[in-house]
């Protein structure tokens, strides 16, 4: 049976203010207080999961061993079926340059150069994946993990949203997630959708 979260303090376990704000707003009014990290001395944990869920639980065991409390990470990406999942939890890596700060200008680049050299013919169809882990000091865990499906687009189009979503054309939708109203964007994404499974099961 899952665990309902009764505590008053939910920890974020991340430093990306984006992220704080869409989970925030996920969240809407709740009776406890959110968060984050950042209020707290707390380095990254290097992220050697295998997949999604291994690299978000990695992140709340940590920030939960930091605080004391009750803590929810995510991890999240973009796999591209010609690629065999690339960039997948590798997505964000893609981005880095060499003084450590990200870049997705370059890293869709990339991404658009690797479907070319596959000799590949639209429409290249890819998801993006949200995991997400809700951890208990008791080291009791809740996991939750969903995707969308779509396809990659180029040019991209739009200049909302962050990341990859300029390309991403979800299913049954005519504008990417560059293109589309960023809390629209939130109600179908795999993060809202992810969300919306966790608040349904713990909340």
């Amino acid at each position: 049976m899952s665990r309902k979260f009764k505590e008053t303090v939910l920890v974020l376990a991340t430093h990306n203010l984006g992220k704080i704000e869409e989970f925030k707003h996920l969240f809407g009014d709740v009776g406890f207080d959110i968060t984050d990290i950042g209020q707290y001395s707390w380095v990254p944990p290097e992220e050697i999961g295998q997949s999604f869920w291994e690299n978000s639980l990695i992140k709340a065991r940590e920030a939960t061993k930091s605080t004391g409390m009750v803590s929810l990470a995510d991890d999240s990406g973009l796999c591209v079926d010609i690629l065999k999942g690339a960039p997948g939890i590798y997505s964000a890596d893609w981005a880095i340059m060499a003084d450590g700060s990200r870049d997705f200008d370059i890293a869709t680049a990339k991404l658009i150069k690797e479907i070319q050299r596959s000799d590949s013919h639209k429409p290249y169809t890819a998801n993006f994946v949200c995991s997400l882990i809700l951890y208990w000091p008791d080291g009791h865990f809740e996991k939750f993990e969903e995707k969308i499906e779509g396809e990659i687009v180029w040019p991209g189009r739009g200049a909302n949203g962050h990341g990859y979503d300029p390309v991403f054309l979800p299913y049954g939708y005519k504008e990417t997630f560059g293109q589309m109203d960023r809390w629209d964007k939130n109600k179908i994404s795999h993060r809202g959708l992810a969300m919306k499974n966790l608040i349904a099961t713990c909340f």
